[in-house]
């Protein structure tokens, strides 16, 4: 096959990848612990989709902003918080406003279009919209051109509309202030009117321009990882959710969780600088000991993960962005490359620097087609045994996880007729070793990551 036409190719991507990483943590919890879940009755370390899926798609996203690979030049999305101070930058410095004038501007007016704020009294969350929003990375660009094309309009309307806010808010405070207890405090007061004024001012319209404007700017468009990975914006409810065509499961460990408490100690340079220059009697008593001492949590271990492309809802949710059906067959193929590319490269940053996590390469890739989504976690519902195959082990994980899913995979393949196109991708010179002695794997070894599609 050299096309991904969906009259041609099965409707879902199956991919399953295996992976050892040796003293990292890429995911953790509030207390800074690993993340782990109980599955086949034993431990295991997990990596959240959530994070993968976020390294996936600012690894797809980079790669396209560089002019590099299948979209490059493509546009794809942003998800911040950060949309009205991002429409004021831009105000300010393509538009020539004020930028204080700029922020209470691009504030008000996608306010009045739905979007809820943090509390104005708290400058740090003030001009931060409370949920994350996911829209094309121009949309803060468009919404400011709008803007300042109809500036005499906005303007009038901004001035009304924070006359009113104000306003509703007085009235609501000195209603709290005769109903509620003196021992409230005047803060959470405060705070509590403002949002009951929000709820209850009769506030100016935004115009009915504007507001289209707005909801254009913020739609999915041809935003390719929007399509891909998709998104929900329950605040305004008719600016379009995207039901993403990208399905991705948590990562676990194939074998029982082991986790490392490392103790660290890190150096002062100055401390160390006067013990090294016989200085070290200057106040030796604080001179004593490391500068800073802690503890960290590590995870070592081989992990199965597993995503899957629907072509059809790709291809759906691209038209519905506005794509004609062959722009949208054309982008699919490309964003389907990217995808594949972005599943086998991209690794969750956290502590990246500390222990070199990101460098990672998976021990084996499976990938094939089918008319349903297949996951094959069951093969590792039995914890992999490492002891040594003469004391009833199966050996070390990575060569024992490769054997168990290829066997796992020949095994349903047989008993699915739907099941096609299966490809294998390994970086590790073993595992390749190891493949040459398989027989009947049910699937093609391949030398990239862009044949897993092909």
């Amino acid at each position: 096959m050299t096309s991904n036409d969906s009259s041609t190719n099965s409707q879902f991507l199956s991919l399953h990848l295996l992976e050892t990483l040796v003293a990292v943590l890429p995911v953790r919890d509030e207390n800074g612990a690993p993340k782990s879940i109980v599955y086949g009755g034993t431990e295991r370390h997990m990596i959240t989709s959530q994070a993968r899926r976020r390294a996936e798609r600012v690894h797809t996203r980079n790669r396209a902003n560089a002019g590099l690979g299948a979209l490059a030049g493509r546009r794809t999305g942003v998800r911040t918080r950060e949309w009205a101070l991002i429409t004021a930058r831009a105000l300010a410095s393509e538009h020539g406003w004020d930028m204080d004038e700029a922020v209470r501007t691009a504030r008000a007016v996608l306010e009045a279009t739905g979007l809820k704020f943090g509390d104005p009294a708290k400058k740090t969350v003030a001009n931060l919209t409370k949920v994350l929003l996911f829209a094309p990375e121009d949309a803060g660009t468009r919404i400011a051109a709008h803007i300042d094309e109809q500036a005499e309009t906005i303007r009038a309307w901004t001035e009304e509309y924070l006359a009113a806010q104000t306003e509703a808010a007085a009235a609501a405070a000195k209603r709290k202030k005769g109903s509620r207890k003196s021992t409230v405090p005047e803060e959470q007061s405060a705070s509590e009117g403002t949002e009951s004024a929000a709820a209850d001012a009769k506030l100016p319209a935004l115009p009915g321009a504007t507001r289209a404007a707005v909801l254009t700017a913020l739609a999915p468009r041809d935003a390719i990882d929007i399509a891909l990975y998709g998104r929900f914006l329950a605040e305004i409810a008719d600016s379009p959710n995207v039901d993403g065509a990208v399905q991705s499961s948590h990562a676990f460990t194939v074998h029982e969780a082991e986790q490392v408490d490392d103790f660290y100690a890190a150096a002062d340079d100055a401390k160390l600088d006067r013990k090294s220059n016989a200085l070290d009697f200057l106040e030796a008593a604080d001179d004593a000991g490391a500068g800073m001492t802690g503890y960290q949590s590590l995870i070592t271990g081989t992990f199965y993960r597993h995503a899957v492309l629907d072509r059809v809802k790709l291809r759906r949710n691209l038209q519905a962005a506005g794509m004609s059906a062959q722009e949208a067959e054309e982008a699919s193929v490309a964003a389907e490359t990217e995808f594949v590319t972005a599943f086998v490269d991209a690794f969750p940053e956290a502590k990246k620097n500390s222990t070199a996590s990101t460098g990672s390469l998976p021990a084996l890739v499976l990938a094939f087609e089918g008319e349903r989504p297949y996951n094959y976690a069951a093969a590792f519902q039995a914890p992999i045994d490492e002891n040594p195959v003469d004391k009833d082990g199966e050996g070390p994980a990575g060569p024992a996880a490769v054997k168990r899913l290829l066997k796992h995979h020949a095994f349903v393949s047989r008993r699915r007729p739907d099941i096609k196109a299966s490809h294998v991708l390994t970086y590790d010179p073993q595992i390749d070793e190891l493949l040459s002695t398989l027989e009947d794997t049910g699937a093609r070894v391949v030398t990239s990551a862009e044949e897993l599609t092909a």
